[in-house]
This record gives C-alpha cells, structure tokens and sequence, in this order.
C-alpha cells in the first residue's frame, strides 16, 4: 500500500479545505452564527480524513509486522 501517496493526495485536500475556510472568514456579509455553521462540516470533514489517514497507517504498520513475523 501506498501510505505516502494517499497522504500526499489527502494533504492537497486540506489545502482546499483551508481555501475554503479563508473563504468562510473573510465573508463579511456572514455573521458570527453563519459563520460557524458554514466552519462546522469543514472541520469535521478534516477531522474525519486525518483519522482514516491514522488509521491507514496503523494497518500499514501492523500488515508489515505481521510480514516481518
């Protein structure tokens, strides 16, 4: 498995992510509530892929030790 390249395409994807968080912010027209509201699925989107990433790793490393054994 290529853990590398599926962390190098998930980092692209938070970099979109953070785009789209800039974008949030610097609307002015969006009070703080919106604001939030709009900030919410953009952070639970990052939260979820960082842990599949911990978790692909995490199968990564126990694969290979089994290999190893």
């Amino acid at each position: 498995m290529e853990v590398a390249f599926i962390e190098q395409k998930l980092n692209e994807i938070y970099a979109e992510l953070e785009k789209e968080v800039m974008q949030v912010l610097m609307d002015e027209s969006l009070n703080k509530k919106y604001t939030n509201i709009r900030m919410k699925p953009l952070k639970s989107t990052k939260q979820i892929l960082q842990n599949a990433l911990e978790s692909i790793k995490m199968v990564d490393r126990l694969a290979k030790e089994e290999l190893e054994k």
